[in-house]
Order: structure tokens, then sequence, then C-alpha cells
């Protein structure tokens, strides 16, 4: 899994766009407002991704109705996406982002 979020973050670099990741746990062993609420506070944010692990999971329904309220309510201008895996995150955001083309082509 580390690979593949290293994979998928790799793609941002590519492209010239700023990526800063946000993880957790999801066993319930981290405290995920404050770990989630301090990320989106810290700057403003474009696109927010939720991904997978948090959403695809019925077990998990009520952290990602948590995590998409800490982004709405403080990250309330950004847009939100849902990645399919963690390689199609850039894809994602892209969605919803203005994107230059990738770097160091052409």
């Amino acid at each position: 899994m580390a690979d593949a979020i290293e994979a998928g973050m790799a793609r941002f670099a590519e492209h010239g766009v700023a990526v800063e990741t946000c993880l957790f746990g999801l066993d319930g062993s981290d405290d995920v407002e404050t770990i989630v609420s301090h990320t989106l506070r810290a700057r403003p944010w474009e696109c927010v991704v939720i991904g997978g692990g948090v959403r695809k999971s019925e077990d998990q329904l009520d952290l990602f109705e948590q995590v998409v309220n800490l982004v709405r309510r403080h990250a309330p201008n950004a847009a939100i996406a849902f990645n399919s895996t963690p390689t199609d995150t850039f894809d994602a955001a892209a969605r919803w982002i203005d994107t230059p083309g990738p770097t160091g082509s052409g």
C-alpha cells in the first residue's frame, strides 16, 4: 500500500502540482478528528481527495462521514474528489483543479 501511495504522489510532482498527504489508521488507534482538522486548517486547499480505504468499506461508514464533514467544516472552498486506487489519486484531483502538463516533457 505504501508503494502505491508513493507512486500516486509522484504523479503530482510529474505535473508540477503540490500535494500533501494526511494518513491515519483505520483501526481507531488515531485521533482522526485532530489529525484531519490540523491538516485542513494548515492552508487553503483547492481539492481534497478522500481515499478508498475510508470510503469503500461499510465498516468505515462512520469514519467516511466524519472525514467528509471535517472537509466541509475546515476546507469549505475545496472540491472533494474520490480516487479508485492510491495510484490514481492525481487523476481524481485533476478532475477538479487546473493542472500544468507533465514537467520535463518537450
